[in-house]
C-alpha cells in the first residue's frame, strides 16, 4: 500500500454508544476548524432515524444550521445513506430493502470531499454496530483511512465502555487520536467522578483524554470553554505529526495492511 498522510487530514468521530455526543463534537470541530482559517468538510456517512437529510432529526442539518459558513447550504451533500427508522444501520437499511455497500460508500465519500480538508466523518452508533450482516462500523473507519476520535459519556459506566472501544480499535491496529468526554445531561456529573473517569481511561489505556464538553446553551455560538477539549485534541495531533518522520505515517494504522473491509 502506498504510504500517505491522508489520516492526518481525515478523522472519524465515533462513540462508545449511541447518543453520547458524536454530533456535538463534530459540530465543535467544524466550527473550530473554520475559526482557525481552514476549509473543513463534515460528512455523516449513514443517518438513521429520519426520512431525509433535511429533517429536523438529521445530524447533518443540525451541523449545517449551526455553522455560519454552511447555513443555507444543502445538508444532503454531507449524507451518503439515510434511513427512516432509528435503528442500527443494517436493520434500518433492511427495513427499506436496501443493502449498504461499503465500496459505494467509500467512493461517494471521496467524490464529495474533493479538495476540502480536514474531513470530519461522523459514524452511527458505536464501533461494533452492524452496517451489513457482515460489516461493522469499525470496518468503515479502516476502509476510509481515517483517524478515530472517540467520544464517551462523562458519567458512571464510561470507564468500561471507553476501554472496550479502545481495545476494539487496537485489535485492528488503530489508535484513537484522543478521547473526548461529553457531559450534556440535565444534572451535571460530579467533578470528582469525571476526574476519576479521566484518570482511569488515561492510565489504563495510555491515551489522552482531552477534556469534557459540558452542556451547551447556544449551539451557534458556544462558550469558548466548550472548544477546549477539541482545541487540545487538534494541538496534540499537530504536535504528534511534527514529531514523527514523514516516512513513518501509515494512514493512521500501526501496520501497513492493505485497506479492505472485514467484519
Amino acid at each position: 500500500m502506498q504510504k500517505s498522510d491522508s489520516s492526518a487530514r481525515r478523522f472519524f468521530v465515533t462513540g462508545t454508544d449511541t447518543g453520547v455526543g458524536k454530533t456535538v463534537v463534530s459540530l465543535l470541530l467544524i466550527q473550530l476548524l473554520y475559526k482557525r482559517g481552514q476549509d473543513p468538510f463534515y460528512i455523516k456517512i449513514i443517518q438513521t432515524g429520519c426520512a431525509s437529510p433535511h429533517d429536523a432529526e438529521s445530524d447533518a442539518r443540525f451541523v449545517y444550521d449551526h455553522v455560519p459558513a454552511l447555513r443555507g447550504k444543502d445538508p444532503g451533500e454531507s449524507v451518503v445513506y439515510c434511513f427512516k427508522n432509528p435503528k442500527a444501520p443494517y436493520f434500518a437499511a433492511r427495513d427499506e430493502g436496501v443493502v449498504i455497500d461499503p465500496q459505494i460508500l467509500k467512493e461517494s465519500v471521496e467524490q464529495r470531499i474533493g479538495r476540502r480538508s480536514p474531513v470530519i466523518v461522523e459514524g452511527a452508533g458505536g464501533l461494533l454496530v452492524p452496517v451489513t450482516g457482515e460489516v461493522l462500523m469499525i470496518s468503515l473507519v479502516e476502509l476510509l483511512g481515517a483517524r478515530p476520535i472517540l467520544v464517551a459519556r462523562a458519567g458512571l459506566g464510561t470507564i468500561n465502555h471507553t476501554l472496550l472501544s479502545i481495545e476494539a480499535l487496537r485489535t485492528r491496529g488503530m489508535e484513537p487520536a484522543g478521547v473526548v468526554l461529553v457531559d450534556s445531561g440535565k444534572t451535571p456529573t460530579p467533578h470528582e467522578m469525571i476526574r476519576e473517569n479521566m484518570e482511569a481511561v488515561a492510565s489504563i489505556a495510555k491515551v489522552t483524554v482531552t477534556g469534557v464538553v459540558g452542556r451547551i446553551r447556544d449551539f451557534s455560538n458556544p462558550d469558548d470553554v466548550c472548544y477546549g477539549p477539541l482545541s487540545n485534541l487538534l494541538d496534540r495531533i499537530i504536535s504528534s505529526q511534527a514529531s514523527r518522520p514523514e516516512d513513518s505515517r501509515k494512514d493512521g494504522h500501526s501496520g501497513d495492511r492493505k485497506r479492505g473491509v472485514r467484519a
